[in-house]
């Protein structure tokens, strides 16, 4: 009977590892998702994302003195900043204390969140950035932070060497200096499956950015989305589950939730990512 017990124990604990195994335990919200309302009133919007679910947030730097008295009230954790390009690319100079106060403040990591059409090109200025985004991780890895890209669908056009833009920016930058932000719609708008990005760079991706998109859309690479086709996570073409599983197996370690434009209430569609999330099993 003791053994039956030890057995039947023994069981019920692998049953309860392997559930855990397959669900989401922590997420966060990439707080551009509420541009349109967070200003107004930090605090009822920031204890709105908390009862939905949320434990992380990740932080826009240029809104982040006007939210952060009500963010250090609630639980949720600053992991993840993302600062204004420039910063990176002409007012590198002026990087060193951003991050500092950022490191202060708690943020893991630091984001360069987007190339402007007018500053994008081929292979040559993909590696110019690469060069860019090098002298950045070095300063970044000197206050103890870590820089990540965030990719949008661009960086997934094809070139005649082989591979994409982003396949480019990778083998040219620095693993130990540079990681990547995928955001998994933007890949799916560019053409390439996100499971297949997360087994390709393995180990590069610590953060993910989730939200979907409606069938229908792309391939294509210059981003001109219909505000209606963004998805919550829940909804779209991209099926959550593999990617979670290809993205966990892949060393990701945190995981936003970003709905650039929303129907109604932004904080509506975050609620209903995240019951999504919560119920999800994969």
């Amino acid at each position: 009977m003791q053994t039956l017990s030890r057995r039947t124990f023994v069981a019920a604990s692998a049953a309860a590892l392997t559930l855990e195994a397959k669900s989401l335990k922590t997420f966060g919200a990439q707080l551009y998702s509420l541009r349109s309302i967070i200003d107004k009133d930090p605090l009822v919007v920031l204890q709105g994302l908390e009862a939905a679910g949320y434990t992380e947030a990740e932080v826009i730097r240029g809104n982040m003195d006007k939210i952060w008295s009500a963010l250090k009230q609630t639980k949720l954790k600053p992991v993840s900043l993302h600062i204004d390009t420039r910063m990176f690319t002409a007012d590198i100079d002026k990087l060193n204390a951003t991050l500092d106060d950022a490191k202060q403040r708690g943020f893991r990591y630091a984001v360069c969140p987007y190339i402007a059409p007018q500053d994008r090109g081929g292979v040559d200025v993909i590696k110019k950035l690469a060069d860019t985004l090098n002298q950045a991780g070095q300063r970044c890895q000197a206050a103890g932070i870590q820089l990540c890209y965030h990719n949008h669908a661009f960086e997934f056009e094809p070139v005649k060497e082989g591979g994409t833009l982003l396949d480019v920016l990778m083998k040219n930058t620095d693993p130990k200096l540079v990681g990547l932000e995928l955001d998994i719609m933007w890949a799916q708008v560019g053409g390439v499956e996100p499971v297949k990005l997360f087994a390709q760079y393995k180990g590069r991706i610590p953060l993910v950015h989730m939200k979907n998109v409606k069938a229908g859309i792309g391939p294509q690479y210059h981003e001109r989305v219909p505000r209606e086709a963004f998805e919550e996570v829940g909804k779209g073409v991209i099926a959550i589950g593999p990617v979670l599983q290809a993205a966990q197996k892949a060393g990701a370690k945190h995981f936003f939730v970003e709905q650039d434009q929303t129907p109604g209430n932004p904080l509506d569609s975050l609620r209903g990512s995240a019951q999504y999330l919560k119920s999800l099993n994969f």
